[in-house]
């Protein structure tokens, strides 16, 4: 799990004594805050625009299991998964709190290696740590982080505003993090039956590291404002193509038409697909953890959009006694079901 022979119990330092040593070397870079950590809360200061929060919890042994998932990787992540909630509403992100249950074998270098990954996210993505907290866990590893961020209250996306005729987007490539996961968790049943014996994940990068690493999508909000582009609607994919489609309709009592044909599709994720015995399609609509942004927009804002190359149309929205279908490579129409991530199925 972590291999630094140089081990710190965390007792020796108590929770004042981590948060302190934790947090020494934070630094501040975004206007908008005005007090970080060192009070009883931040104080920050949008001015005139909206205040965007959203919060997420990740638990061992259901979010991630730590016999593949590097610490520092996890601390990363734990932020992506965040800032790409703030984004998913065409906002800016600009600071975060990060709360942490351990137990009592996690040293203080394991800790160190969470916060690591963590700041490494907050200064790519220029985001403030302004706070949090730590306590002990009789459950194993507990990571939430809660993500702040801005925008104007005019360009602000709600997943309820899709318009009938509105073209539906996405960024990205999709299937990419199950594949991921599916090639880990195949490694990980191999070394548990035969220790001696190495992970193979060569020529696999791209699929692990979007699983381990995903990129929240700043650089698609920024896009859009560039060519004038305020979406009707927007999610992030976090449960899958599928599931969000639904969710966007839903919102917004709407249906949809989705091509299958024009999913975006990464050449790895397809094969490794197939090498599973799986459909690429079917990963790609049910896989989840893309973290890619789905959005409607007009389809005046066509000619803007049709020759970006990390943006795919897939599709357009109908009303909403048509149902969301999606329209098969062959020419059959299928209805859409959510299949992907349920937080409490057993």
């Amino acid at each position: 799990m972590f291999e630094n022979t140089d081990r710190t119990e965390l007792g020796h330092l108590g929770e004042f004594g981590l948060i302190e040593h934790l947090t020494k070397h934070v630094e501040l870079s975004e206007k908008s805050t005005i007090k970080g950590i060192g009070d009883d809360a931040a104080v920050l200061d949008f001015s005139n625009y909206k205040t965007l929060i959203s919060t997420d919890l990740l638990l061992e042994g259901i979010h991630f299991d730590l016999r593949y998932v590097p610490l520092k990787h996890l601390g990363y992540k734990a932020v992506q998964v965040n800032l790409s909630d703030i984004y998913a509403m065409n906002g800016i992100a600009s600071q975060i709190t990060i709360a942490i249950g351990l137990s009592s074998k996690f040293p203080l270098e394991a800790v160190e290696e969470i916060y690591e990954g963590a700041l490494i996210a907050c200064k790519k993505y220029n985001v403030d740590l302004v706070g949090g907290d730590t306590s002990a866990s009789a459950q194993g590893l507990v990571i939430s982080v809660t993500s702040i961020g801005y925008a104007e209250e005019g360009r602000i996306s709600y997943r309820s505003g899709a318009q009938e005729g509105d073209l539906l987007c996405v960024s990205g490539d999709l299937g990419a993090a199950y594949m991921g996961l599916q090639l880990l968790e195949r490694e990980k049943s191999v070394f548990l039956e035969h220790p001696n014996i190495q992970p193979d994940l060569e020529g696999k990068d791209y699929i692990v590291e979007r699983q381990l690493k995903p990129e929240a999508r700043k650089d698609i909000v920024q896009l859009l404002d560039s060519l004038s582009i305020v979406p009707n609607s927007m999610i992030d994919i976090s449960d899958g193509l599928a599931s969000e489609i639904i969710h966007i309709c839903k919102a917004s009592d709407k249906g949809c038409k989705l091509y299958e044909d024009k999913i975006p599709l990464d050449q790895m994720t397809y094969d490794t697909a197939r090498e599973f015995g799986l459909d690429p399609t079917v990963c790609a609509l049910n896989g989840g953890e893309d973290y890619e942004l789905l959005f409607t927009v007009p389809q005046s804002e066509y000619d803007k959009l049709k020759n970006l190359p990390d943006i795919s149309i897939i599709g357009h929205i109908t009303e909403a006694s048509a149902g969301c279908q999606m329209v098969s490579k062959s020419g059959n129409v299928h209805p859409i079901t959510a299949q992907g991530w349920n937080a409490f199925k057993k």
